[in-house]
């Protein structure tokens, strides 16, 4: 992996997810992680893992998120902090349920984890077209989560990935399904738009027009995204490779801090880094 050894740690939320079972690989093959904290209130089966390159590095803690303040988490004192916590409102099953695990319970641990030192950052992985103003629930989440982590972290790094392949979700996206089709790279996106998505429709589908303006940018493997989130958590803001593409975005709210977002074309640069 490209990047010098050293001894720095790092705690993973969500490793039992489709992105996070290929980030915990990745942070146990990364020579720069001396110590991989995977906490989760299930945590992958080590026997899973027989074939994984580091993983005597790995410590494992299953943790109740209503009850973080017997977590332990602040005392791991990690050094990087990458979460890839997230999920659905038909799998949360309301919206309420789903606030409180997409948004609640990752900026709680994320707070339950925080040491007080300066250099401590938090890598999130988010949504293409997060938006804290967002009239629906999922961008309107993932963006309020964005500023609620860069509220409590000075050096925040957040992913928003758009097409993403071979995510083995039990719930494809849609926009994920119809790049499956290699023809329809032919059409632009604003012509795939509306050929698919009649404006009757776009107003009840659930992410709504914000989401389902289908990126032009070109789809990234989820085995890209682990690899670029692995090097982003290694490098951190300051250190960003140019590769990176990331932007700053400054929410120009009082006490919540600017923070890096790294789309697609980003996470392909990056991930071009990976050795």
């Amino acid at each position: 992996m490209a990047s010098t050894s050293t001894s720095e740690s790092v705690l993973l939320l969500g490793a039992t997810g489709a992105t996070g079972k290929k980030v915990l690989r990745d942070l146990l093959a990364s020579n720069h992680f001396s110590r991989v904290v995977e906490a989760g209130r299930r945590v992958t089966p080590t026997e899973s893992l027989q074939d994984a390159t580091g993983k005597e590095k790995l410590t494992q803690k299953t943790i109740d998120f209503e009850k973080l303040e017997e977590s332990g988490l602040k005392d791991e004192k990690v050094d990087a902090i990458v979460i890839v916590l997230g999920t659905s409102k038909a799998q949360a099953g309301s919206a309420e349920a789903f606030e409180k695990i997409d948004r609640e319970y990752v900026i709680n641990a994320a707070k339950a984890a925080k040491t007080g030192d300066p250099k401590q950052r938090v890598v999130y992985l988010s949504s293409v077209g997060a938006n804290a103003n967002s009239h629906f629930l999922y961008t309107r989440s993932k963006g309020l989560t964005e500023q609620g982590l860069a509220a409590l972290y000075s050096d925040c790094i957040v992913f928003r990935p758009g097409l993403l392949k071979e995510a083995e979700r039990g719930e494809p996206r849609l926009v994920e399904i119809i790049y499956g089709y290699p023809f329809l790279f032919l059409l632009d996106s604003s012509t795939l738009t509306k050929f698919l998505f009649p404006s009757k429709v776009l107003d009840v589908l659930p992410f709504g027009k914000e989401t389902l303006a289908i990126p032009a940018s070109a789809p990234c493997h989820i085995k890209q995204l682990s690899q670029a989130i692995t090097l982003a958590a290694a490098q951190g803001s300051a250190n960003l490779a140019p590769e990176a593409l990331a932007t700053k975005e400054d929410p120009k709210k009082e006490g919540v801090s600017p923070y890096w977002v790294i789309g697609n074309k980003g996470s392909l640069g990056l991930s071009r880094l990976w050795k």
